[in-house]
């Protein structure tokens, strides 16, 4: 049989429309289980005008280390933006050197978040912002002595006022913590594999990382992990088919049970956001896991009741790789100069 040059362009055509069709219909799925590319423009927050004024301002105070007790700890200290938006550690490190109960989760792309913390106890960024001053593991401080810092700067005052115009006494905690809000709205990773791909780009994602997303959805994964952020949306038990040992889910550690004290609620925590994933190791809310394809492996077996194959878990760790977006580009700011009054650092 002679192939003519005619027969072998048809042939080509032929696996073409195949292969788009599959892309299509795979593109569908994904949409149908509820993933969604991160979008593109500045996100607005409940009672909170996000302004210019109020970033730049939201960044100082992100990164200024004197609304701890010590005059060490800043925001950045435990969700850094140069590694993820976490600080990649187990457990963070905060006042007097005491470690936390639990990993610090990535500020990015936190506001598709439900709510904030493992455990959702803060309702949005602004709430979350007010807990790690106040807390003694973490940078240990009191807002009447935040306040008192930020006052004895007279560079903070003048952009308080500015950022909110019109209040009598713009020099809060509460405007403090809406500040800081403001601009962790602006740590978003859009443009990820992912998204290019979703929003049409067939080269986008490697053939591996699509049948890794194929995976994730048909495993289950994409019943928790949807929306957005790929998590963040709901609550559920960790170990929902088979609890993970007490290395993982510490017993000590009730989640979601100390907020609502609901027996229901006992080792319930919010699903992990997957965007970046690959960059925020170790993992889930103990850190005790430090490679991805591990973690794929042990919430296959908790959540899912399925024991996943190597090559299963690989395959999905590729296709979570995709998620990684475009990183902020933040220059650290030059912070207001100290005064006489500024309340010293109490180590």
């Amino acid at each position: 049989m002679k192939i003519t040059t005619m027969s072998l362009a048809v042939t080509f055509a032929m696996t073409s429309l195949a292969a788009s069709a599959d892309e299509a219909a795979l593109r569908q799925k994904a949409i149908d289980a509820g993933l969604e590319p991160v979008p593109y423009g500045l996100q607005q927050v409940e009672d909170n005008p996000v302004t210019r004024e109020k970033i730049a301002l939201g960044k100082m105070l992100f990164f200024d280390p004197r609304l701890s007790a010590s005059g060490v700890i800043s925001c950045n200290t435990c969700h850094n933006v140069g590694t993820g938006g976490d600080d990649n550690l187990p457990t963070s490190v905060g006042h007097g050197w005491q470690t936390g109960p639990r990993n610090s989760p990535t500020v990015f792309n936190a506001v598709f978040n439900v709510a904030q913390f493992w455990d959702g106890r803060a309702e949005d960024l602004k709430a979350q912002a007010k807990g790690p001053v106040q807390a003694g593991v973490e940078m240990a401080n009191e807002p009447e002595q935040v306040v008192r810092t930020l006052n004895s700067m007279p560079e903070y005052v003048e952009r308080f006022g500015l950022a909110f115009p019109g209040e009598e006494d713009a020099v809060t905690f509460d405007n403090m913590a809406k500040a800081i809000e403001a601009f962790e709205v602006t740590l978003v990773t859009p443009n990820a594999p992912f998204d290019q791909w979703l929003e049409g780009n067939d080269g986008a994602m490697s053939d591996e990382q699509k049948a890794g997303l194929e995976l994730f959805i048909d495993k289950g994964c994409a019943a928790c992990h949807s929306g957005v952020n790929i998590g963040g949306q709901d609550y559920y038990p960790f170990g929902l088919i088979k609890r993970p040992g007490a290395d993982i889910l510490p017993p000590e550690d009730k989640g979601r049970f100390q907020v609502t004290e609901t027996a229901s609620d006992e080792y319930v925590f919010r699903a992990a956001p997957l965007r970046n994933i690959a960059l925020t190791a170790p993992y889930f809310h103990s850190g005790q896991i430090w490679d991805l394809e591990q973690a794929v492996a042990v919430m296959g077996t908790a959540q899912l009741g399925t024991q996943l194959s190597d090559d299963e878990a690989a395959t999905i760790a590729a296709f979570l790789e995709a998620l990684t977006g475009e990183q902020p580009t933040i220059e650290y700011p030059t912070l207001p100069l100290e005064t006489d009054a500024t309340p010293k650092p109490r180590l």
